[in-house]
């Protein structure tokens, strides 16, 4: 059996959890990060060297990086509905998957410590409004995406590109700032609701 370490409420984590969901994979869990046990001990860091969740075990093959884990486990499972086979046809999934990774969870990271995590070193009020403004820039990115592409951000089906992005998506909800209506994101996140694994992992367990 797969065996997943990271604690559910990673958003990185729940890329995995989700995945499993919509693979139909069992799994068992472990409960490390903050508030759970440690990463940092010489056990953990065996596995990541970066002392980071998720890590997945599957019969003794280790592996980190949580977007990597989404593209074995579909490889695996030859899903190629959510990874597709064609170079082409995969690059459009892999790009998003990687811009989220990079550009998209840079643009929030210093907004949602601020005003999530009530971080005392992320208190900088022009910091904060900047980084709102880039994570209001980034999402229009994903709105011109979505009027393009119908859907999906890869075209009109489901595939690992929306785990990542809808993801990112519930936490730009989840927020409390100013946000734009964006009108295909609300209708994203709609859509993405009926899903039962973004109901069990991408919004927190609600409907």
């Amino acid at each position: 059996m797969l065996k997943i370490l990271g604690k559910s409420s990673s958003i990185n984590v729940r890329k995995v959890l989700w995945l499993c969901e919509e693979l139909g994979l069992s799994y068992e869990q472990e409960q490390y990060g903050s508030g759970f046990k440690p990463t940092g001990t010489v056990e953990f860091k065996a596995l990541n060297p970066n002392a980071m969740v998720p890590v997945l075990i599957d019969d003794g093959f280790v592996l980190w990086e949580s977007n990597t884990i989404c593209r074995y486990l579909s490889g695996r499972e030859q899903r190629f509905d959510l990874l597709p086979a064609s170079a082409k046809e995969r690059a459009l999934v892999e790009k998003w998957m990687d811009w989220q990774a990079t550009e998209l969870n840079n643009s929030w990271r210093y907004a949602f410590m601020a005003l999530v995590r009530q971080s005392p070193a992320h208190r900088d009020q022009m910091a904060i409004q900047a980084s709102i403004a880039e994570w209001n820039r980034h999402m229009l990115m994903v709105e011109e995406q979505l009027a393009r592409s119908g859907a999906f951000m890869a075209g009109e089906s489901f595939t690992l590109a929306d785990i990542v992005i809808g993801l990112s998506t519930n936490r730009w909800f989840m927020t409390p700032m100013d946000r734009p209506e964006l009108p295909a994101v609300q209708a994203y996140y709609d859509r993405l609701t009926q899903r039962r694994g973004y109901q069990l992992h991408g919004r927190n367990g609600t409907p």
